[in-house]
Formats: C-alpha cells, structure tokens, sequence
C-alpha cells in the first residue's frame, strides 16, 4: 500500500511539474529558464508557503488571470 502512495504522489509532482512548466508564460514571474525550472520542481513548496505563487500557479494550470 505504501508503495502505491509513493506512486501517485510521484505521479501528482511529475504532473504538476508538467502542467507549471507548458503554463509558465502565463505567470507574471521572470521569463527566464533557470526561473522556470526552479520554480516548477519547488511548486509543492512554494505553493503551500506563499499566495503570490498560488495565484500565478492557477494562472499556470487554468490560464487564469
């Protein structure tokens, strides 16, 4: 069962690793790729700390304003 967990949490990082990276020209941060890359593998991180992420990570996802 555990190995199972570790899976889809692996499966839900890879995917929103994914979805923030083809997004990233959405968001309002630095069109840069040592920005875009940083800021896709830290989204758990960033998302749970700080708002100004979350909102620019919807943004991301959905193409949100």
């Amino acid at each position: 069962m555990g190995t199972l967990m570790g899976i889809v949490a692996a499966i839900m990082y890879v995917g929103g690793v994914w979805k923030f990276w083809r997004g990233f020209h959405r968001t309002s941060f630095e069109k840069s790729f040592g920005n875009q890359f940083t800021l896709s593998l830290l989204w758990p991180v960033l998302l749970i700390a700080n708002k100004s992420y979350r909102r620019n990570f919807t943004k991301a996802l959905k193409g949100g304003r």
